[in-house]
């Protein structure tokens, strides 16, 4: 579908482009009307880059949406259309001296590209392969490399190439990815961004001159404003209709047309190289980039109206815990965002009691941060081949273990390559998909990586179309017997469990219900009540009611659950209640973050938080401030955004 949108969005303006441009031959200017020359404004109308795209996508946090993704895929299409173009069109301005020039013109083209491929290539493999996992970079080969730069862009243009083919091959040869892709990015991207982009700008600034369209006659500039007009129009009116045909949705479709209709640097790049070949002059040139900044102008803010990646997961269909049907296996998507945390998960999935009548279904994601590399990646190891350097081998062969070992627990694997903005897509994504219940999320307190886990949970938290669990592993959860299935502990488990009352409260005694049902575990539920009832939501409080009396009634016989109620005036007195609770011996704390909790029983409190995402009690508990070690969930209902 893809390759068939891209053909039909880049053919037809071309043609369309081509067609009036012979039409208009006549009155053109001599350096324009050449077959060549029309030939290459054509094929630059058809054409969307790819480095254009990849920008505006990542302003707009659209890189991992469904648009995102179909946009690129139709760029790297057009780019690769877009060299062979660029080499037809190089070798007609060759062949308008002398067909012989054309020649030398291929020769040269095949020996530098042979040379590439075939010796720059296969060292650049090689450096890669030699780099051990956690070490940087050697100096040399990064100097010698960003060198390079300097001597292929030479070379190309000492052969009579366009001189910016020479770097981009040298590019398209450093293997992607962490390591040798993402340390040249890393030391290239400060001086690209902050020095010689500017300077690039300014280049284009100092040939443009607005006032060299008034001292030219219009009918001079008509055909190559007709020319670029009816190239804008087709190209996105070609694409939305190609959409349309492959049942795209409307809105969709429009916005997919906006983006592929969409210019940038690379197109400007292309018209200074036009004037060096004295295809435009300054009156042309200028009218080039007025049009292209008015046309990102109007298209870009009409992208962020028309088009919001987080409307798929605003989903009406009660995706939880708490109304997961009676003998359905229950589906979490487990993400995993640094391999020291799965030990701490996989007791996590063992106490949540995976029996006969209520089986886990169990997606675990690997989350990497896309660095080296531009085009995102999600990977269903099942039916894709996972890269080398994406591998978690260790870490799938633990998680397949513990399933060996835990008769009614399914796995299955994928992969997400994306930027830290854009993370929160393919979870929440995945979590569609699969009709997911539950989400479980890392906390990583204190960790190098802090900043960004608790960014990425936090967006979760607000676009999830299923209930959410963050878990703070400080390790003391009794841990996992792999090697004997008959687990055996000379002490119960213990868990507490905090009933602020609302919604997500409701949720996480749901959750602990199910892990008292494990005979191994003993469960404390603490209810708050505020004093005379102040402050109380009476719809609320009947739902709690109703979930409480419920799982009274089911555990009333149960030895290892205890329920326990309270009654507070405000916050202080609230944390003075669980203080008294905690003797040190808990294992695991589960509270409810927010959804519902009476404000009387946290009055005061929010000054004293540092994690948005645990809640003000969760953010307390977890603590080290508080008493003892134990490890802490934190959950929250599936909120209904629809």
């Amino acid at each position: 579908m893809h390759l068939y949108i891209a053909l039909v969005g880049i053919s037809i303006p071309t043609i369309a482009v081509f067609g009036v441009a012979l039409l208009l031959r006549k009155t053109m200017d001599k350096d324009i009307a050449t077959d060549s020359s029309i030939g290459i404004i054509a094929a630059y109308l058809g054409i969307t880059a790819f480095p254009v795209l990849y920008n505006v996508l990542k302003e707009f946090n659209l890189l991992n949406s469904d648009i995102g993704r179909m946009a690129l895929a139709m760029a790297i299409i057009g780019d690769v259309l877009g060299v062979f173009t660029v080499v037809a069109f190089e070798a007609g301005k060759q062949g308008e001296t002398g067909p012989e020039n054309a020649l030398w013109y291929m020769v040269s083209l095949v020996v530098i590209v042979g040379f590439v491929l075939f010796c720059v290539r296969p060292i650049m493999v090689w450096i890669n392969d030699n780099i051990s996992e956690g070490f940087p970079v050697d100096r040399s080969y990064v100097v010698a490399i960003l060198l390079g730069v300097l001597v292929m862009g030479f070379i190309t243009d000492f052969f009579g190439l366009a001189i910016a083919n020479g770097p981009l091959w040298l590019g398209l040869v450093i293997p992607d990815g962490p390591r040798l892709g993402a340390t040249i990015v890393q030391k290239s991207e400060t001086i690209m961004t902050d020095l010689l982009i500017p300077f690039s700008y300014i280049l284009v600034g100092s040939y443009t001159d607005v006032f060299a369209i008034a001292g030219v006659e219009w009918s001079n500039l008509a055909p190559l404003f007709t020319m670029v007009l009816t190239g804008y129009f087709t190209k996105f009116f070609s694409t939305w209709i190609a959409a349309l045909y492959w049942q795209i949705p409307f809105r969709d479709g429009l916005t997919l047309s906006l983006i592929m209709s969409l210019r940038g640097q690379i197109d400007v790049i292309l018209f200074v190289h036009m004037m060096d070949k004295g295809i435009l002059k300054i009156p042309g040139f200028t009218l080039l980039v007025l049009m292209t900044t008015a046309l990102t102008a109007t298209c870009t803010p009409l992208i962020s109206i028309l088009y919001d990646p987080t409307r798929p997961y605003m989903v009406s269909q009660r995706r939880n815990i708490q109304h997961n049907p009676l003998n359905k296996e229950l589906t979490i998507v487990l993400c995993i965002f640094d391999t020291p945390s799965i030990n701490g998960l996989i007791r996590l999935l063992d106490i949540s009691n995976a029996s006969l009548y209520h089986p886990l279904s169990v997606y675990a994601l690997r989350i990497i941060e896309l660095v080296g590399r531009s085009n995102p990646l999600f990977i269903d190891h099942v039916n894709q081949e996972v890269p080398h350097i994406y591998r978690w081998t260790n870490t799938i062969n633990s998680l397949n273990c513990f399933q060996d070992l835990r008769e009614f627990v399914r796995f299955q694997f994928f992969t997400s390559v994306s930027p830290k903005k854009s993370m929160f897509q393919d979870i929440c994504l995945l979590s569609l998909e699969q009709d997911a219940s539950l989400i479980i999320l890392p906390f990583n307190k204190g960790g190098i990586h802090n900043h960004a886990i608790q960014t990425v949970n936090l967006q979760v938290l607000d676009h999830a179309p299923c209930s959410v669990a963050i878990f703070v592993d400080k390790g003391l959860l009794p841990s996992t017997n792999i090697g004997n299935s008959h687990r055996q502990y000379n002490t119960k488990r213990k868990f507490a469990m905090l009933f602020l009352g609302g919604a997500d409260a409701r949720e996480a005694l749901v959750y602990a219900d199910r892990m008292a049902a494990n005979p191994e575990v003993s469960l404390t539920v603490l209810r708050f009540f505020s004093h005379n009832y102040l402050g109380d939501n009476e719809e609320e409080k009947k739902l709690d009611d109703e979930i409480v009396t419920s799982f009274w009634v089911k555990n009333e016989l149960n030895n290892g659950v205890v329920y326990k109620e309270i009654v507070v005036r405000n916050g202080e007195e609230t944390i003075a209640g669980i203080q008294a609770m905690n003797d040190g011996s808990y294992d695991l704390w589960i509270v409810g973050r927010k959804q519902g909790i009476n404000p009387i029983f946290i009055t005061g409190l929010s000054e004293w938080s540092e994690n948005e995402e645990l809640g003000l009690i969760g953010d307390f508990v977890s603590s080290s401030d508080f008493f003892g070690s134990a490890s802490v969930l934190v959950v929250q209902q599936q909120i209904l955004r629809a």
